[in-house]
C-alpha cells in the first residue's frame, strides 16, 4: 500500500499511467462499449463508476494542454432520446484540474464510430461496469512540469 495513491488505482493501472508519454491517449470506457474488442491494453475496474476513475486518474496524469481538446466524449447518435447528465460530472472534475477552461471547448464530441476508431489507438482502455449511456470519455496525457515531480 502507497500513500496519496487513490485506492480505485489498481496496480496494473499505476503501471500503464507511468508507462504512457505526452500525446498517449487511454479511454476509460462505460458498461456498454466494447473494451475487449477495441483496446490494445484492457484494464478492469468493474464495479466503479466512470467519474470515480476520472477523479482518480486525474489526480496523477496530467491532461495535454498542448492540445486544444482536451477530452473527447461520444456524441449522442441522431435521433437517441438520450441526454447524458454523466456529462455535467465530467465537466465538474476536469474544471477543478484546469479552471481556465471556459464551458466546452476542451470537449472533442466525435461521432460514435469516429470514437470507436480513435479509441483503437488509445494506449489503453479501462472498461468499467458503468450503466450509464454515454459514458465513454477518452483522455490525452500531458506532460509532468518539473515544480509537479515530489
Amino acid at each position: 500500500m502507497l500513500k496519496h495513491i487513490p485506492s480505485i488505482l489498481t496496480p496494473e493501472l499505476l503501471k500503464v499511467l507511468m508507462e504512457m508519454g505526452h500525446g498517449d491517449e487511454i479511454v476509460i470506457a462505460d458498461g456498454n462499449f466494447p473494451a475487449a474488442s477495441i483496446g490494445k491494453r484492457l484494464i478492469r475496474l468493474d464495479g466503479h463508476s466512470v467519474p470515480k476513475v476520472l477523479e482518480a486518474i486525474l489526480q496523477l496524469l496530467p491532461l495535454d494542454t498542448y492540445t486544444e481538446k482536451l477530452i473527447a466524449l461520444m456524441e449522442v447518435v441522431p435521433g437517441d432520446p438520450i441526454v447524458p447528465t454523466i456529462w455535467e460530472k465530467y465537466e465538474s472534475i476536469i474544471l477543478t484540474k484546469e479552471p481556465k477552461r471556459n464551458n466546452t471547448d476542451y470537449i472533442d464530441f466525435m461521432e460514435r464510430f469516429a470514437f470507436y476508431e480513435r479509441a483503437k489507438n488509445a494506449y489503453a482502455v479501462i472498461a468499467i461496469g458503468e450503466t450509464e449511456i454515454y459514458a465513454n470519455i477518452l483522455l490525452k496525457k500531458g506532460v509532468v512540469l518539473p515544480e509537479e515531480i515530489l
